[in-house]
């Protein structure tokens, strides 16, 4: 299923339709930062996209069992160094493995390991899931939080990465802990928010921004 590109576009990307995310909503996000926008159930529609969106809300069992079909087309993009994107529960997917499966009595499930590391719950005297706005503070450069320095981002999640390469973050946010908001592979090429760029307002948009036009290089 295809949504409708704008006239002139910066670059092609491709949201992958496996079941869980805000499909809609990450659409508009991209179409207003001027990437033309593909929603596809279709593996093989990846190699021709300028970058990939890996969208997700809920748990890393579910989705990494509906992930599973993709598997081999998002590895094989990442080999090519194709941007791709993982989004709250999608950048979860990144790392290696996840404690939420164990903590669901699930056993040990396998992330698709771009970014080594494991997702850890809080263990914080604070209420969970963390949910609301939060200041971004950027850790390194990335052209992926160019000018989000200290703006704030929306968040709703029980569990954050805990990357095995501390320079795997980008950004991190303070909930009684600092965790990361933003990781990256180490060729800079597979990234992921904490956060819903398409829920932040403008400075989710400059996200968005950033990586339409990264996509576009």
């Amino acid at each position: 299923m295809s949504a409708t590109p704008p006239e002139q576009t910066a670059a092609e990307i491709v949201v992958v339709d496996y079941g869980l995310g805000n499909l809609r909503s990450v659409t508009r996000g991209l179409e207003r930062a001027g990437a033309g926008v593909t929603i596809s159930e279709d593996p093989d529609t990846f190699a021709d996209a300028d970058g990939i969106v890996l969208p997700g809300v809920g748990a890393f069992r579910e989705g990494m069992d509906n992930a599973g079909p993709y598997r081999e087309a998002l590895a094989e993009a990442a080999d090519r160094g194709q941007p791709i994107f993982g989004i709250c529960l999608g950048m979860q997917m990144l790392l290696g493995s996840s404690e939420e499966a164990e903590h669901a009595g699930e056993g040990d499930v396998e992330g698709l390991n771009f970014v080594p590391g494991t997702n850890v719950r809080f263990d914080v005297d604070r209420k969970v899931p963390h949910m609301g706005w939060n200041e971004l503070d950027v850790q390194r450069e990335h052209p992926l939080v160019e000018g989000v320095d200290g703006e704030y981002a929306y968040f709703v999640h029980s569990y954050y990465a805990d990357p095995d390469d501390e320079d795997a973050v980008v950004a991190t946010a303070d909930y009684g802990v600092d965790f990361p908001a933003v990781i990256a592979n180490e060729e800079g090429t597979v990234f992921g928010t904490q956060f819903h760029p398409e829920k932040s307002g403008e400075t989710g948009l400059r996200i968005l921004r950033n990586f339409v036009d990264l996509c576009a290089e």
